[in-house]
């Protein structure tokens, strides 16, 4: 999926961040628990060094459980990151203490000499709508940060001084420019980190439904109260739209409100726990990514 949504703002962050990392001494990447390795920053990756670095899997009630805990372990095996799993059912307190657990963790992982005579500078960044602006006011003990359900709504750097000794630097969520890999567009369009205005709805439904019926079946036939499994997406939907209504004059279905129901419900967690990335998955991807690169390189020499 070709992603045509890369506001101004983003790319003006994206320069700026490479502006301030020599003085940033930690990481703080909100992740969507759902899909780790979409919702991280390829830019981060490459610019981020030997700098330690918090992954903070945000919404981990919306994913599943078991995948949740194969991406940590698979993280930390670089010794420079840890992560942390928060899920948004948990009562405010439960919410709260886990997230007020990150500055702790952030002077474990942060060498701090004698003669340090400032607060340690933590980058917190995350992709649009991932929850960052809630974590962010929670860490302050105050509201700093704007929150909303729709992408892109800090538009301007932050500098919080909280009452620790650490001192936050908030960007603007940022997406970026190429989104190579296609299944990471649809993800990323799935979970709602790209404005509906950017998105065909029945393509990225068709997206999400193959998948779920390959991966997530039984969620499925509970969910919609199926007797038998579809055969394919499009068979998928006919049934579906006729049990929710979504049917047009002449007895046609009406794909279009169907697919947006069927988003809507995913994103609202109403499916079930769901993620839509393993290990395995991006390893397999990135591969199949790398032989495109090879061809279209190629194809340019070739033109030369």
């Amino acid at each position: 999926m070709h992603i045509q949504w890369y506001p101004g703002h983003m790319f003006k962050a994206s320069k700026e961040l490479k502006k301030i990392l020599p003085s940033i001494d930690l990481l703080i990447e909100i992740l969507d628990a759902r899909i780790p390795f979409s919702s991280e920053n390829p830019m981060l990756a490459k610019i981020r060094g030997d700098k330690p670095c918090i992954k903070v899997f945000n919404k981990s009630d919306l994913a599943d459980p078991v995948i949740i805990k194969h991406w940590q372990q698979y993280l930390e095996v670089d010794k420079g990151i840890k992560t942390l799993a928060i899920s948004n059912q948990q009562t405010d307190n439960q919410y709260y203490s886990k997230v007020q657990a990150i500055p702790a963790l952030c002077r474990k992982m942060v060498s701090i000499g004698e003669n340090r005579d400032r607060n340690i500078h933590a980058l917190i960044m995350g992709i649009p709508n991932v929850g960052k602006s809630t974590i962010i006011n929670i860490l302050a003990g105050r509201t700093i940060a704007k929150t909303g359900n729709e992408p892109a709504v800090t538009k301007h750097q932050q500098r919080i001084n909280l009452d620790n000794g650490i001192t936050l630097l908030d960007t603007p969520g940022m997406l970026w420019a190429n989104i190579e890999n296609p299944h990471s567009g649809y993800r990323l369009a799935a979970s709602g980190a790209i404005k509906d205005t950017a998105l065909e709805y029945e393509d990225v439904a068709s997206y999400l439904a193959e998948y779920l019926l390959e991966n997530y079946p039984d969620t499925l036939l509970e969910r919609f109260q199926l007797d038998e499994l579809p055969r394919d997406e499009y068979d998928f939907f006919e049934v579906i739209g006729k049990k929710r209504g979504c049917i047009r004059a002449g007895n046609n279905l009406d794909l279009n409100r169907i697919s947006k129901i069927f988003i809507t419900e995913f994103r609202d967690g109403k499916l079930g726990n769901i993620s839509l990335e393993t290990p395995e998955m991006i390893q397999r991807e990135l591969l199949e990514l790398e032989k495109l690169r090879e061809i279209k390189a190629a194809k340019r020499e070739t033109k030369k």
